[in-house]
């Protein structure tokens, strides 16, 4: 059947601005990192965006990467995308990414400039775009001069293959000197895109401040602690979790102590009206430099779940203090590397 999106799609959904850009962005944002490669029924893939759309999430971030196996999320995607949402396409902000191992040999991973550009263009291929509205340097790469990896996102500007640039898991410092670079070849940093939740809050210490002052929007990736911030893992390790399968959570980060604090901030949640996952997102979306959460979803009814958090974005006093002495690092985040670099 013909897709039609719904008439009221933008009436229950806010909009944040993306720094101090003139590109506002859903307050949730739908990743495609899981849930949306080869490995899945392409109709709940299709269920999903559908929804999403008609819910008002207007921002579908990807990576040339996603999947398993590499490149299948963007290929279903754009299948998707050709289907259903191509009369759409000026209403939909649609991202890639490039950082990550791609290809086999050394022109595919990390942050050059022949990666970059051929990874882009390969993106744009299996999705059937013209354009992606943001391309993003994956990780900082220690190796390549930050100069040559700017270089080639103005490139991507510059071009007309991609309408913004932007970077993913970069550190403060690197976050200025990425900016000022661009700033030099008349392209814009308009985003950021660092994981963060409640049990990962790196970047309060400068980041977020940093983004502040460069007028840097931000999207926080992993809200829900790659799986942790949800009742899943309440009472153990289920055998379908990703935990399980030792992926982006593993076993041994669901330690005794972490799940203590898990608990404390579910029952914070309840009291709030909300589930963990609903308040986990809430939180991240708290403090308006952070422009969106950038959340997943494996059906219909999980995305249904997520999204009632957008209007329930403020907390008391009282409460923020009693989540503080829960919300603590847990060892989680796996992206460290890059972000010290």
């Amino acid at each position: 059947m013909t897709y039609v999106a719904a008439d009221d799609r933008y009436g229950r959904m806010p909009y944040r601005r993306c720094g101090r850009s003139g590109l506002k962005l859903p307050a949730i944002s739908l990743g495609l990192w899981q849930n949306f490669g080869g490995d899945r029924p392409i109709e709940t893939s299709r269920a999903i965006l559908r929804r999403a759309f008609d819910r008002g999430i207007t921002h579908f971030d990807l990576a040339n990467n996603y999947g398993p196996p590499y490149g299948s999320a963007e290929t279903n995607f754009g299948r998707l995308f050709a289907e259903d949402f191509r009369p759409y396409r000026d209403e939909l902000v649609i991202s890639s990414k490039a950082g990550y191992d791609m290809w086999p040999g050394p022109y595919g991973d990390w942050g050059s400039r022949k990666y970059l550009l051929a990874s882009l263009d390969q993106s744009l291929g299996r999705m059937g775009l013209e354009y992606v509205d943001i391309f993003y340097s994956h990780r900082a790469d220690p190796d390549t001069p930050l100069e040559e990896t700017m270089g080639a996102l103005a490139t991507a500007v510059t071009s007309g293959r991609a309408l913004y640039a932007g970077i993913s898991s970069y550190s403060a410092e690197r976050t200025r000197e990425a900016a000022a670079i661009l700033r030099e070849l008349g392209v814009p940093l308009l985003i950021h895109q660092p994981s963060y939740s409640m049990l990962n809050r790196w970047i309060e210490e400068e980041l977020l401040d940093t983004l502040g002052e460069e007028g840097i929007g931000c999207i926080a990736f992993s809200p829900l602690a790659q799986g942790l911030l949800t009742t899943k893992y309440l009472n153990g390790v289920p055998e379908d979790s990703r935990a399980a399968r030792n992926g982006s959570l593993s076993r041994e980060q669901i330690t005794d102590q972490n799940l203590a604090h898990v608990r404390a901030l579910n029952e914070i949640a309840r009291r709030r009206g909300q589930t963990l996952a609903q308040m986990a997102i809430s939180w991240t979306l708290r403090d308006e430099r952070v422009t969106s959460a950038l959340v997943g979803a494996s059906s219909v009814a999980q995305l249904e779940e997520n999204l009632a958090a957008a209007g329930k974005t403020s907390f008391t006093a009282e409460e923020l203090a009693e989540i503080d002495r829960h919300a603590v690092e847990a060892g989680i985040n796996i992206w460290a590397a890059s972000s010290e670099s």
